[in-house]
Protein backbone atom coordinates (compact mmCIF):
# COMPACT_ATOMS: atom_id res chain seq x y z
CA UNK A 1 0.00 0.00 0.00
CA UNK A 2 1.52 3.24 -1.21
CA UNK A 3 1.59 6.17 1.85
CA UNK A 4 1.37 9.65 0.73
CA UNK A 5 3.11 11.93 2.65
CA UNK A 6 1.24 13.72 5.29
CA UNK A 7 0.46 17.58 4.45
CA UNK A 8 0.72 19.74 7.11
CA UNK A 9 -1.16 22.59 6.53
CA UNK A 10 -0.54 24.67 9.54
CA UNK A 11 2.88 25.10 8.28
CA UNK A 12 1.60 25.34 4.40
CA UNK A 13 -0.43 28.60 5.17
CA UNK A 14 2.19 30.11 7.02
CA UNK A 15 4.37 29.49 4.21
CA UNK A 16 1.59 30.99 1.81
CA UNK A 17 0.84 33.83 3.99
CA UNK A 18 2.40 37.56 3.02
CA UNK A 19 3.52 39.33 6.41
CA UNK A 20 1.73 42.13 7.67
CA UNK A 21 1.29 45.19 5.82
CA UNK A 22 2.52 43.75 3.26
CA UNK A 23 -0.55 41.58 2.94
CA UNK A 24 -2.72 44.38 2.63
CA UNK A 25 -1.39 46.00 0.05
CA UNK A 26 -0.63 43.51 -2.22
CA UNK A 27 -4.68 42.52 -1.61
CA UNK A 28 -5.53 46.23 -2.44
CA UNK A 29 -3.49 46.96 -5.81
CA UNK A 30 -4.64 43.08 -6.62
CA UNK A 31 -8.34 43.91 -5.79
CA UNK A 32 -7.66 47.45 -8.13
CA UNK A 33 -6.31 45.03 -10.77
CA UNK A 34 -9.29 42.47 -10.46
CA UNK A 35 -12.05 45.86 -10.12
CA UNK A 36 -10.94 47.23 -13.89
CA UNK A 37 -12.75 44.53 -15.79
CA UNK A 38 -15.39 43.48 -14.24
CA UNK A 39 -16.03 47.26 -13.83
CA UNK A 40 -15.47 47.76 -17.74
CA UNK A 41 -18.04 44.85 -18.18
CA UNK A 42 -20.58 46.07 -15.73
CA UNK A 43 -20.33 49.99 -17.14
CA UNK A 44 -20.61 48.77 -20.51
CA UNK A 45 -24.12 46.05 -19.66
CA UNK A 46 -25.79 48.13 -17.15
CA UNK A 47 -28.17 51.28 -18.09
CA UNK A 48 -26.27 54.72 -17.75
CA UNK A 49 -28.53 56.69 -15.22
CA UNK A 50 -27.22 59.76 -16.47
CA UNK A 51 -26.23 60.97 -13.23
CA UNK A 52 -23.97 63.93 -12.96
CA UNK A 53 -20.32 63.72 -12.92
CA UNK A 54 -21.01 59.50 -13.60
CA UNK A 55 -22.00 59.31 -9.75
CA UNK A 56 -23.43 56.16 -10.38
CA UNK A 57 -20.66 54.68 -12.32
CA UNK A 58 -18.31 55.81 -9.19
CA UNK A 59 -20.80 54.35 -7.00
CA UNK A 60 -20.41 50.96 -9.26
CA UNK A 61 -16.27 51.07 -8.88
CA UNK A 62 -16.35 51.66 -5.23
CA UNK A 63 -19.08 48.77 -4.52
CA UNK A 64 -17.54 46.11 -6.85
CA UNK A 65 -13.58 46.83 -5.45
CA UNK A 66 -15.20 46.85 -1.77
CA UNK A 67 -16.23 43.32 -2.52
CA UNK A 68 -13.56 42.17 -4.14
CA UNK A 69 -11.30 43.81 -1.41
CA UNK A 70 -13.51 41.97 1.27
CA UNK A 71 -13.11 38.41 -0.78
CA UNK A 72 -10.11 38.69 -1.30
CA UNK A 73 -8.95 39.63 2.71
CA UNK A 74 -10.53 36.35 3.42
CA UNK A 75 -8.28 34.54 1.48
CA UNK A 76 -5.10 36.51 1.91
CA UNK A 77 -3.76 33.20 3.71
CA UNK A 78 -3.12 32.17 -0.06
CA UNK A 79 -2.79 35.29 -1.78
CA UNK A 80 0.06 34.49 -3.79
CA UNK A 81 -1.63 31.49 -5.36
CA UNK A 82 -4.96 34.30 -6.19
CA UNK A 83 -2.49 36.65 -8.03
CA UNK A 84 -0.40 33.57 -9.81
CA UNK A 85 -4.11 32.65 -11.12
CA UNK A 86 -5.08 36.64 -11.98
CA UNK A 87 -1.94 36.99 -14.08
CA UNK A 88 -2.22 33.81 -15.89
CA UNK A 89 -5.37 33.89 -16.83
CA UNK A 90 -4.72 37.33 -18.48
CA UNK A 91 -1.69 36.46 -19.91
CA UNK A 92 -3.27 33.32 -21.22
CA UNK A 93 -5.61 35.67 -23.07
CA UNK A 94 -2.70 37.81 -24.24
CA UNK A 95 -1.17 34.77 -25.88
CA UNK A 96 -4.46 33.51 -27.84
CA UNK A 97 -5.72 37.40 -28.41
CA UNK A 98 -8.86 37.14 -26.61
CA UNK A 99 -8.71 39.68 -23.87
CA UNK A 100 -5.65 40.41 -22.14
CA UNK A 101 -3.33 43.14 -20.99
CA UNK A 102 -3.98 45.12 -24.23
CA UNK A 103 -7.68 44.65 -24.40
CA UNK A 104 -8.25 45.49 -20.56
CA UNK A 105 -6.04 48.98 -21.05
CA UNK A 106 -7.47 49.80 -24.30
CA UNK A 107 -11.17 48.71 -22.95
CA UNK A 108 -10.46 50.93 -20.03
CA UNK A 109 -8.63 54.30 -21.81
CA UNK A 110 -11.72 54.07 -23.82
CA UNK A 111 -14.71 54.04 -21.36
CA UNK A 112 -13.02 56.82 -19.11
CA UNK A 113 -12.77 59.20 -21.95
CA UNK A 114 -16.11 58.59 -23.12
CA UNK A 115 -17.84 59.14 -19.04
CA UNK A 116 -15.98 62.41 -19.63
CA UNK A 117 -16.40 63.69 -22.91
CA UNK A 118 -19.63 62.08 -24.57
CA UNK A 119 -20.55 61.71 -27.98
CA UNK A 120 -23.79 63.17 -29.19
CA UNK A 121 -26.68 61.43 -30.45
CA UNK A 122 -28.49 63.06 -33.76
CA UNK A 123 -32.19 62.37 -33.37
CA UNK A 124 -33.31 60.81 -36.53
CA UNK A 125 -36.12 63.17 -38.21
CA UNK A 126 -37.61 61.66 -41.16
CA UNK A 127 -40.36 63.83 -42.16
CA UNK A 128 -41.96 61.59 -44.81
CA UNK A 129 -40.95 58.48 -46.72
CA UNK A 130 -39.93 59.55 -49.86
CA UNK A 131 -38.28 57.17 -52.90
CA UNK A 132 -34.47 58.20 -52.73
CA UNK A 133 -33.65 59.84 -55.46
CA UNK A 134 -31.82 58.27 -58.74
CA UNK A 135 -31.77 55.48 -56.29
CA UNK A 136 -30.96 52.98 -59.18
CA UNK A 137 -27.76 55.15 -60.78
CA UNK A 138 -26.11 55.89 -57.42
CA UNK A 139 -26.51 52.30 -56.88
CA UNK A 140 -24.78 51.56 -60.61
CA UNK A 141 -22.48 54.33 -59.43
CA UNK A 142 -20.72 52.62 -56.51
CA UNK A 143 -18.49 50.43 -58.26
CA UNK A 144 -16.61 49.03 -55.00
CA UNK A 145 -15.29 46.14 -57.01
CA UNK A 146 -13.54 48.43 -59.80
CA UNK A 147 -9.94 47.47 -59.16
CA UNK A 148 -9.08 51.42 -59.37
CA UNK A 149 -11.44 52.07 -56.69
CA UNK A 150 -9.72 49.55 -54.33
CA UNK A 151 -6.38 50.44 -55.39
CA UNK A 152 -7.28 53.94 -54.59
CA UNK A 153 -8.84 53.02 -51.29
CA UNK A 154 -5.72 50.54 -50.29
CA UNK A 155 -2.99 53.75 -51.17
CA UNK A 156 -5.46 55.96 -48.78
CA UNK A 157 -4.94 52.81 -46.09
CA UNK A 158 -1.16 53.23 -46.80
CA UNK A 159 -0.78 56.97 -46.37
CA UNK A 160 -2.64 57.33 -42.98
CA UNK A 161 -3.22 55.85 -39.71
CA UNK A 162 -0.80 52.70 -41.07
CA UNK A 163 1.50 53.12 -37.49
CA UNK A 164 -1.56 53.28 -35.60
CA UNK A 165 -0.92 49.46 -33.39
CA UNK A 166 -3.30 48.08 -31.43
CA UNK A 167 -6.97 48.32 -31.82
CA UNK A 168 -7.06 45.23 -33.92
CA UNK A 169 -11.23 44.89 -33.63
CA UNK A 170 -11.20 48.38 -35.41
CA UNK A 171 -8.55 47.86 -38.17
CA UNK A 172 -11.12 48.36 -40.71
CA UNK A 173 -13.00 51.30 -39.38
CA UNK A 174 -9.68 52.83 -39.26
CA UNK A 175 -8.85 52.14 -42.37
CA UNK A 176 -12.20 53.70 -43.51
CA UNK A 177 -11.07 56.84 -41.94
CA UNK A 178 -8.09 57.10 -43.75
CA UNK A 179 -10.22 56.38 -47.05
CA UNK A 180 -12.32 59.35 -45.55
CA UNK A 181 -9.55 61.65 -44.79
CA UNK A 182 -7.58 61.09 -48.15
CA UNK A 183 -11.01 62.25 -50.00
CA UNK A 184 -12.30 64.91 -48.10
CA UNK A 185 -8.54 66.42 -47.73
CA UNK A 186 -8.55 66.86 -51.45
CA UNK A 187 -12.40 66.96 -52.65
CA UNK A 188 -13.27 69.83 -54.23
CA UNK A 189 -17.11 71.22 -54.51
CA UNK A 190 -18.45 71.52 -58.09
CA UNK A 191 -22.23 72.24 -59.26
CA UNK A 192 -24.11 69.95 -61.41
CA UNK A 193 -25.08 71.76 -64.80
CA UNK A 194 -27.90 73.78 -64.89
CA UNK A 195 -30.36 70.89 -66.80
CA UNK A 196 -30.36 68.18 -63.83
CA UNK A 197 -28.63 66.13 -61.96
CA UNK A 198 -25.34 64.58 -63.08
CA UNK A 199 -24.33 61.15 -60.89
CA UNK A 200 -20.49 60.52 -61.43
CA UNK A 201 -19.42 57.35 -60.90
CA UNK A 202 -17.12 56.52 -58.02
CA UNK A 203 -14.14 55.85 -60.76
CA UNK A 204 -14.82 59.07 -62.75
CA UNK A 205 -14.36 60.81 -59.34
CA UNK A 206 -11.38 59.63 -58.76
CA UNK A 207 -9.92 61.72 -61.99
CA UNK A 208 -10.21 65.16 -60.49
CA UNK A 209 -11.87 64.23 -56.66
CA UNK A 210 -14.28 67.03 -58.06
CA UNK A 211 -18.47 66.78 -58.07
CA UNK A 212 -21.56 67.53 -55.60
CA UNK A 213 -22.47 65.89 -52.79
CA UNK A 214 -24.08 62.84 -54.42
CA UNK A 215 -20.68 62.15 -56.34
CA UNK A 216 -18.76 62.81 -52.92
CA UNK A 217 -21.12 60.78 -51.50
CA UNK A 218 -20.69 57.99 -54.24
CA UNK A 219 -17.04 57.55 -54.09
CA UNK A 220 -16.92 57.66 -50.51
CA UNK A 221 -19.56 54.44 -49.98
CA UNK A 222 -17.87 52.76 -52.79
CA UNK A 223 -14.02 53.21 -51.26
CA UNK A 224 -15.11 52.62 -48.20
CA UNK A 225 -16.67 49.35 -49.32
CA UNK A 226 -14.35 48.41 -51.12
CA UNK A 227 -12.29 47.03 -47.96
CA UNK A 228 -14.94 45.97 -46.07
CA UNK A 229 -16.67 48.34 -44.78
CA UNK A 230 -20.46 49.00 -44.37
CA UNK A 231 -21.49 52.89 -45.79
CA UNK A 232 -25.28 53.92 -46.36
CA UNK A 233 -25.96 57.17 -48.16
CA UNK A 234 -28.75 59.55 -46.39
CA UNK A 235 -31.13 62.09 -48.32
CA UNK A 236 -31.74 65.22 -46.45
CA UNK A 237 -33.42 68.22 -48.14
CA UNK A 238 -31.22 69.09 -51.41
CA UNK A 239 -27.92 67.16 -50.20
CA UNK A 240 -27.23 63.56 -49.82
CA UNK A 241 -24.21 62.22 -47.53
CA UNK A 242 -22.08 58.83 -46.49
CA UNK A 243 -22.24 57.67 -43.07
CA UNK A 244 -20.54 54.37 -42.54
CA UNK A 245 -21.57 51.62 -39.75
CA UNK A 246 -19.81 51.67 -36.08
CA UNK A 247 -21.41 48.94 -34.68
CA UNK A 248 -22.93 48.94 -31.50
CA UNK A 249 -22.91 51.97 -28.33
CA UNK A 250 -20.18 49.90 -26.95
CA UNK A 251 -17.77 50.40 -30.01
CA UNK A 252 -19.07 54.05 -29.97
CA UNK A 253 -16.97 54.13 -26.87
CA UNK A 254 -13.55 52.58 -28.63
CA UNK A 255 -14.26 54.83 -32.08
CA UNK A 256 -15.09 57.80 -29.72
CA UNK A 257 -11.90 57.81 -28.21
CA UNK A 258 -10.27 56.76 -31.17
CA UNK A 259 -11.42 59.85 -33.12
CA UNK A 260 -10.86 62.52 -30.46
CA UNK A 261 -7.09 60.70 -29.34
CA UNK A 262 -5.54 58.97 -31.75
CA UNK A 263 -6.79 59.64 -35.18
CA UNK A 264 -8.40 63.28 -35.75
CA UNK A 265 -6.78 65.00 -32.26
CA UNK A 266 -6.44 68.21 -34.19
CA UNK A 267 -9.66 68.80 -35.90
CA UNK A 268 -11.78 67.33 -33.56
CA UNK A 269 -10.12 69.18 -30.32
CA UNK A 270 -13.76 70.58 -28.28
CA UNK A 271 -15.65 68.70 -30.76
CA UNK A 272 -18.57 66.73 -30.53
CA UNK A 273 -18.82 63.59 -32.49
CA UNK A 274 -22.51 63.32 -34.21
CA UNK A 275 -24.32 59.82 -34.76
CA UNK A 276 -27.18 58.64 -36.00
CA UNK A 277 -28.91 55.53 -34.51
CA UNK A 278 -31.44 53.00 -36.39
CA UNK A 279 -34.22 51.15 -35.69
CA UNK A 280 -32.08 48.28 -34.90
CA UNK A 281 -29.50 50.24 -32.62
CA UNK A 282 -27.04 50.55 -34.48
CA UNK A 283 -24.64 53.37 -34.92
CA UNK A 284 -23.83 54.94 -37.63
CA UNK A 285 -21.70 58.07 -38.19
CA UNK A 286 -21.14 60.81 -40.40
CA UNK A 287 -18.60 61.41 -43.41
CA UNK A 288 -19.97 64.01 -45.11
CA UNK A 289 -17.28 66.36 -47.40
CA UNK A 290 -18.24 69.12 -44.81
CA UNK A 291 -17.07 67.63 -41.57
CA UNK A 292 -12.90 67.94 -40.75
CA UNK A 293 -13.50 64.82 -39.06
CA UNK A 294 -15.82 61.46 -38.82
CA UNK A 295 -18.98 62.45 -36.55
CA UNK A 296 -18.70 66.25 -37.43
CA UNK A 297 -21.82 68.63 -37.36
CA UNK A 298 -24.63 67.36 -39.69
CA UNK A 299 -25.65 69.62 -42.27
CA UNK A 300 -29.70 69.40 -42.42
CA UNK A 301 -31.04 67.33 -39.35
CA UNK A 302 -34.22 66.17 -41.19
CA UNK A 303 -33.67 62.84 -43.17
CA UNK A 304 -36.25 61.78 -45.65
CA UNK A 305 -34.31 58.60 -46.68
CA UNK A 306 -31.45 55.95 -46.84
CA UNK A 307 -29.95 53.95 -48.94
CA UNK A 308 -28.32 50.90 -46.70
CA UNK A 309 -25.51 48.95 -49.18
CA UNK A 310 -26.03 45.47 -47.63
Amino acid sequence: MIKFPKIDFPQLKSKLQVKSPWDRIIIMLLSLLITIPVFIILHQNLIDLKWSFNLDRIFIFVFVFAVIYFLLMLLRTIILICIALYLLVLFYGTVIGNYGFTEISEDYNSMIYTMSDNPFPQDIIVAKLLPFPNKTKIINAIEYQNPKVRNFAIMATTKHFKGIKGYSDYRTIIQCFAVFKEINHRWNYVNDPKEGDYIATATESLEYFSGDCDDHSILMAAAVRSIGGTPRLIHTKGHIYPEILIGSLIDLEKVNYLIKNVLFVKESKGKIIHYHIDERGQVWMNLDYTAKYPGGPFMYEEILGALTLN
